[in-house]
Formats: structure tokens, sequence, C-alpha cells
């Protein structure tokens, strides 16, 4: 079979994108041949005895930078898919639009960065973009790509076992997730909503429906202004159930 999502990601710790690239869905995935993932040694291609892939910045300053002769050599050798992108704290925000896009893209590469990043000719020359997981600085981009290969992965058809689980998920349609419960129907004097031991397939649609608004109006009412506020459809669902 061959593979419907491609991705290689570039890295100087193949062995950790390998180690986590082979458990849950996503080794699933790859072990049925729907995902193809390869991790690259950003050594590979370094010429000294002890395979350098940083120097001192130019202008002085703290740190050390990737120098742009391995990470140019060992893309150009992989010839990976495009696009590349960059982990970078500057980068667009990753988000689940995004996840679907590269889903569908057919493939795509990652770069992970070290230490104080990359040469400026990496990215003006080398990557075609660059992506961020969040607001903040991790040691390298590896725990980043990991972040996306999940959750791109899990979208591409026959990594989950049950499919239509992706339509009811967080963001799917703009809003957080409905809550689950699951037996027994009572614990510790915490009961299950009646609403989901009813059989009415209906009003439990229309409840979860109703919960997924009450809990992203409270959590994430940006994610409601996103959609052009209540409908008013909306607000009579939340009236319906009392929230």
């Amino acid at each position: 079979m061959d593979a419907s999502l491609r991705v290689d990601i570039f890295t100087i710790f193949p062995e950790m994108i390998d180690r986590m690239a082979d458990e849950s869905v996503i080794g699933r995935g790859r072990s049925e041949g729907v995902l193809d993932v390869r991790a690259h040694d950003l050594r590979a291609t370094t010429t000294d005895v002890h395979g350098t892939v940083d120097d001192a910045p130019f202008g002085g300053g703290a740190g050390m930078v990737m120098k742009p002769e391995p990470l140019f050599g060992a893309v150009e050798a992989a010839d990976p898919p495009r696009p590349l992108l960059y982990l970078s704290p500057a980068g667009r925000r990753f988000d689940q639009a995004m996840a679907h896009e590269l889903a569908e893209s057919g493939g795509f590469s990652l770069l992970c960065g070290r230490y104080e990043g990359v040469d400026e000719r990496v990215r003006e020359h080398l990557v075609d973009g660059e992506v961020s997981v969040g607001d903040f600085v991790l040691a390298g981009g590896e725990i980043g790509a990991l972040v996306i290969l999940e959750a791109v992965g899990r979208l591409v058809p026959g990594v989950l076992g049950n499919s239509t689980s992706l339509e009811d998920e967080s963001f799917s349609d703009g809003l957080l997730e409905y809550p689950h419960y699951t037996r027994p129907a009572e614990f510790r004097g915490w009961e299950v909503p009646a609403v989901l031991r009813s059989g009415d397939h209906g009003k439990v649609d229309r409840w979860r429906h109703a919960q997924a608004l009450a809990r992203t109006i409270r959590i994430r009412p940006d994610l409601i202004d996103a959609r052009g506020g209540l409908t008013a459809s909306d607000e009579k669902l939340l009236a319906e159930f009392g929230l």
C-alpha cells in the first residue's frame, strides 16, 4: 500500500522522532503503511569527525547557531516533500485548520532547530515557511514536530480505528468538545446526566451540541466570536437545557 501522507523530519535526534512515531495511533498508521514518517539526522552530511552542526554567531552573543552547510546538505540529500517548515516561535500558529491543510497535502517536512536557532540563510533560502506550536520557547523543535505529526497524522484516513470520532472533536466545528461519560452511571454520588441514558438519540445530539456551546462560551469565547456569535438557534438550544 502506498502511504497517503509522507512526513520528513530533520533533527539532530532522529531516534527521538522514530521512538515516538512508533507509538499509539501514529505507530499503527506507520506500521500499516498509511503514514510514511522519515527522520533524518542533520549530522549525516557533516564532514568533520565531531559531526558539528553549530558555531558561534558572527557579531558575538550568547549561545550557538546551527550552521547552513549540514542543514542544506541533509535536506538536499533527502529530497523531501514540500513544504519544508521550520519550527520557530516566529512562525504561523499551528491549529486544527492547519492540521487539516497538511493532512490533505500529500506530504510535508519539518526542520527542528536547536541552540539559538538557525543561520538566517536557512530561513531565507532553504525552508518554505515557519510554524509555531505556541508562544513559548523550547530547547529545540522536536517536541513541536511531534505535536504536529500526531495532530496531522490522526486525520489521515486509516490511521484512526473509528474515523467518525473526528467529527465531534474539539475545533471540528469551531467549538470545544462536549463532555463524555461512561460506566458506572453513578460514581461517588456523581451521576451521568439522565438525558444520556434516555435512549432519545435526537435529544442526546441536541444536549451535546448545547454543552459544546456552553463550554466554549465559558472557556474560549473567542471561538464564539470567530463563528460570528451565537445564532438564534444556538440561543434556543441553550435555553432548552437551561444553559
